[in-house]
């Protein structure tokens, strides 16, 4: 079996074993990047949330397989090096978005996606996130994606 080869918050991977391992198993107990959460198992609720080549994916229904090649980016890796926070991560600390925390990683990374495809997203934009909250934060998730919005613009 040939090695699967991509990069994780730029740092270069080589996979040898099962090619249909979820990704989100790698992530977590390989690479220790436990900012990706497990919490359904069928790629519905988004904890595990990560960026495959810019894009949002359920890392718990991704096989190793299918990133063979590709750029992932985790929680952990949204601002390498920059000494700061990403402006969602910023945003949701401003706006004490968090509740019990657990789904708030796969959140910000799906914002991190639509923030890229729309700069300045309507209120229709945001719900069409499907990341599921079960303390029910999404008025302030909402508040937080205009906020990372505006500092991605320049609007502090």
């Amino acid at each position: 079996m040939a090695d699967i080869v991509f990069a994780v918050n730029g740092a270069a991977q080589y996979f040898a074993g099962d090619p249909e391992m979820p990704l989100l198993w790698h992530l977590r107990d390989t690479l220790r990047l436990t900012g990706t959460k497990f919490g359904c198992g069928i790629g519905s609720c988004g904890a595990c949330t990560v960026l495959i080549d810019g894009r949002n994916a359920r890392a718990c229904v991704t096989p190793v397989s299918k990133v063979h090649g590709k750029k992932i980016v985790t929680v952990e890796g949204l601002s390498p090096g920059l000494g700061r926070l990403h402006p969602v991560q910023q945003a949701w600390v401003e706006l004490d978005v968090a509740q019990c925390g657990y789904c708030q990683s796969g959140q910000i990374m799906a914002a991190v996606d639509l923030l890229k495809r729309k700069p300045k997203p309507s209120d229709a934009d945001i719900s069409s996130i499907t990341n599921a909250c079960r303390c029910g934060t999404y008025p302030r998730i909402r508040e937080a994606i205009h906020r990372a919005s505006e500092l991605m613009r320049g609007k502090a």
